[in-house]
């Protein structure tokens, strides 16, 4: 079996390539992780895969024909995580999400179709579906996104959908809640709390921080995908949750006692543009059809995690350092992928 894996060196990609290797059975097994290494991949989430043989790695582009002609042969499976996902940066400049979520993401699915890939797994988002005041998202509801990375993704799941039809690739689409854990780029909003606590700084928080989100643990996260890829039905779409929503202050008052800090080194800024209330998927079908639960609770997650961030300085540290010169763009949780 030969899986590509695409955005592979970043936070949720490089977690679900050190799961597939790990796997009882994973012995004839091949990864190639295809990973363009922007700001938010690095080669150091697969430091300790370095010296395994069923893993290559290949620096590229999704919208490199090329590199895809090259890469393609032989794959079986495709796994798509390569994206931009952060919505402040969005709300800046809107033309690398276009560049990268939408028209990468079609020339994935060309070079698919083209090289004969069995299977094709397109890791999307909760916040394509907008903002719910109550109850849950199901898969059948329509997209409205209200930011350019999730119009972006929404455009995205249609181009992923539409190849299904056209073409009769198999397809799945996974949208999935606000992902936490280790090795997460430090823009998002756990890892820059827990960074910048650590180091004694203050952390900022929009509007009332009312807003809430839905924390599923990255492990969770990639298990659905892999059920997803292995037995999800053709051509659907399936939401991936944790179960546990907080609102934006409930989250800050966990991360302020788990770094022993206090609410003075909270800085209340202005609101963001178009901010969505909630996002809440329900997960009955991944559940029912394909039998995934969440197995990190939290409580027990959560604290794990700023445990990993307060023991690796080393890798933190030096991507810190380039979110300084704005880091009131990353008040609040944003794009999971």
């Amino acid at each position: 079996m030969h899986v590509l894996v695409t955005g592979g060196a970043g936070f949720i990609g490089s977690h679900y390539v050190r799961m597939l290797l790990q796997a009882p059975g994973s012995s004839g097994l091949t990864v190639t992780v295809l990973d363009a290494l922007t700001y938010a991949g690095n080669t150091a989430n697969l430091a300790d895969l370095a010296g395994d043989r069923r893993l290559r790695f290949r620096r590229g582009d999704i919208c490199d024909r090329a590199v895809l002609d090259e890469l393609l042969p032989g794959v079986e499976s495709l796994v798509h995580f390569a994206a931009e996902s952060h919505v402040d940066r969005s709300i800046e400049d809107s033309d690398a999400f276009l560049h990268t979520n939408v028209l990468g993401t079609q020339r994935l699915l060309d070079a698919a179709v083209r090289h004969g890939v069995r299977k094709f797994v397109h890791v999307s988002t909760d916040e394509v579906y907008g903002s719910i005041e109550r109850g849950s998202w199901p898969e059948t509801h329509p997209v409205q996104p209200n930011s350019p990375y999730s119009a972006s993704k929404a455009s995205s799941d249609l181009l992923v959908l539409a190849c299904h039809r056209t073409h009769g690739l198999d397809v799945g689409v996974t949208r999935c809640s606000n992902n936490y854990g280790p090795m997460q780029y430090p823009e998002k909003v756990i890892p820059l709390f827990v960074t910048r606590l650590i180091d004694g700084l203050t952390v900022p928080l929009y509007g009332d921080g009312r807003n809430v989100r839905d924390w599923l643990h990255v492990e969770d996260h990639c298990r659905g995908i892999e059920l997803v890829r292995t037995a999800g039905r053709p051509g659907e779409i399936y939401n991936i949750g944790g179960g546990t929503e907080l609102t934006n202050l409930e989250l800050a008052e966990r991360l302020l006692a788990a770094t022993g800090a206090d609410w003075s080194s909270v800085r209340r800024m202005p609101d963001r543009k178009g901010h969505d209330l909630r996002y809440s998927v329900d997960w009955s079908k991944v559940r029912d059809e394909l039998g995934y639960r969440p197995l990190h609770d939290l409580a027990t997650g959560l604290a794990a995690t700023v445990r990993w961030y307060q023991d690796n300085p080393g890798w933190w540290r030096p991507l810190s350092g380039s979110l300084a010169s704005a880091p009131d763009r990353c008040a609040v949780p944003t794009g999971s992928v």
